[in-house]
């Protein structure tokens, strides 16, 4: 082993819980079986998502959806997460307790675009809603808004039925920007975020909140006049 490979291995082991990391390793078959089944609740929450898009898209002419991106926690961070909220690993307690293992956010146009989606996914009759919070309708102190909704779905094996839970964020463009920017100015490394810098990411915020308030009010007023319009043809 070269020195510097050494010393890269050093600088991460000492950023990650041996005892983690260490049960990570003697369970690493039944965690990569697990990995699997919430890939494909992931895979199975994106096809209805890109069902009510195309069927958005042929009614009305527009996709409602701007992007789907999707994200699996690491079998590291899921254990170290454990161990933070002072929980036994286990198999089990990551079903019933980790929430964020599996994660999709969908970035739509419009704010009433984020509402519709919402409530055709959870009105499938195999969605369950375990928890929503609205942070659009009541943004957190930083002016950060999003739809979050915590859901069980089911995803079919060769030979049984497994219920999986997905964290589903949904958004518009403009709330995405903001969130995606915030973050990399808040958590920049080496770098002390003050009040002052707080207070002018809020304001982006308001500005970001105006932004969409202004862009529905014209896509309803366009929207008005396609019957009008539909009717000369």
């Amino acid at each position: 082993m070269s020195d510097a490979k050494a010393i890269t291995d050093k600088r991460i082991y000492e950023y990650v819980n041996p005892e983690a990391l260490k049960w990570v390793r003697d369970n690493s078959a039944d965690m990569t079986k697990l990995m699997a089944y919430y890939k494909c609740a992931i895979m199975e929450v994106e096809a209805k998502l890109n069902v009510l898009n195309e069927e958005f898209s042929l009614r009305h002419d527009r996709n409602p959806i701007n992007s789907i991106k999707s994200r699996l926690k690491s079998a590291l961070s899921i254990a170290e997460k454990l161990e933070r909220v002072d929980l036994e690993m286990s198999v089990e307690n990551i079903q019933r307790d980790i929430h964020d293992v599996a994660g999709i956010r969908v970035v739509c146009s419009f704010t009433d675009d984020v509402y519709m989606i919402a409530n055709a996914l959870l009105s499938q009759d195999d969605i369950t809603l375990i928890r929503k919070k609205d942070y659009i309708a009541h943004p957190k102190d930083n002016g950060y808004r999003s739809l979050h909704l915590l859901i069980n779905v089911p995803i079919f094996l060769a030979n049984e039925k497994k219920i999986m839970t997905v964290e589903i964020q949904i958004r518009t463009i403009a709330m995405d920007v903001w969130a995606s920017l915030e973050h990399q100015l808040r958590y920049k490394k080496n770098t002390v975020f003050t009040d002052e810098m707080g207070d002018e990411l809020k304001k982006c915020a308001d500005l970001s909140a105006e932004l969409d308030y202004r862009m529905e009010k014209l896509r309803r007023e366009v929207t008005a006049q396609e019957p009008m319009y539909n009717n000369k043809a």
